[in-house]
């Protein structure tokens, strides 16, 4: 997993509370676990005009003109902007993935579903908590410049905007450590691999009966 340092992007506005996770990634798409490919179905009914089905080529595929991430202006974002209650709905590990794959490094709003919040950080994604005022100010600077772009630094836990100014958030150390590392569970777990072979060699002396 690519770790996360710091990222200076674009920002897409997804002004909209409640977003679950049934919309992040609709469950038809839900038959892989190989964590990529999501990223053409992420959003996949507000998205596009058609119903969508797995392994549709979504190239040919009629797009919603009225939603913000099929705006030219948003192309290319990788923060996106939201409310409140974010990935709630169903605690399908998907959900990152899809957003992950379509190109999204940093969610920020309000709030979070816990689920949803701790895999964002075990699959490379940032989840960004600010006050509400504060995401309403950058709810109306994202959508009154176009190119509006942040800078998000998780080392010092600051968002910069273009005109300077700094917001801090927060994240537990453990979380930390997960982005900053490029970590999931395994990587985490395997981060301790000598511990374990060194454990197993002493438990093979200790109880051989057991390994024979």
């Amino acid at each position: 997993m690519e770790p996360f340092i710091k990222l200076t992007a674009l920002v897409a506005p997804l002004d909209r509370a409640n977003v679950d996770t049934d919309v992040i990634i609709p469950k038809q798409f839900l038959k892989s676990i190989k964590r990529t490919g999501f990223g053409q179905n992420a959003f996949d009914e507000w998205r596009y005009l058609d119903h969508g089905e797995l392994g549709q080529d979504c190239s040919k595929r009629p797009l919603n003109p009225d939603f913000v991430l099929n705006q030219a202006r948003y192309r290319g974002a990788q923060i996106l902007l939201t409310r409140a209650n974010f990935g709630c709905g169903s605690s399908r590990e998907h959900a990152p993935w899809a957003l992950l794959d379509y190109g999204f490094r940093v969610i920020i709003g309000s709030s979070f579903a816990e689920i949803f919040y701790g895999n964002c950080f075990k699959n490379g994604i940032l989840p960004v908590v600010l006050a509400a005022e504060i995401i309403d100010g950058l709810f109306r600077e994202v959508e009154a410049e176009e190119g509006y772009r942040l800078t998000v630094d998780l080392t010092t836990e600051t968002i910069t905007t273009p005109g300077g100014e700094k917001f801090i958030f927060m994240v537990g150390s453990h979380q930390k450590h997960y982005l900053l590392n490029g970590l999931d569970d395994i990587g985490l777990t395997m981060e301790h691999a000598a511990d374990i072979r060194a454990y197993e060699a002493r438990r093979r002396q200790e109880a051989p009966w057991l390994f024979s």
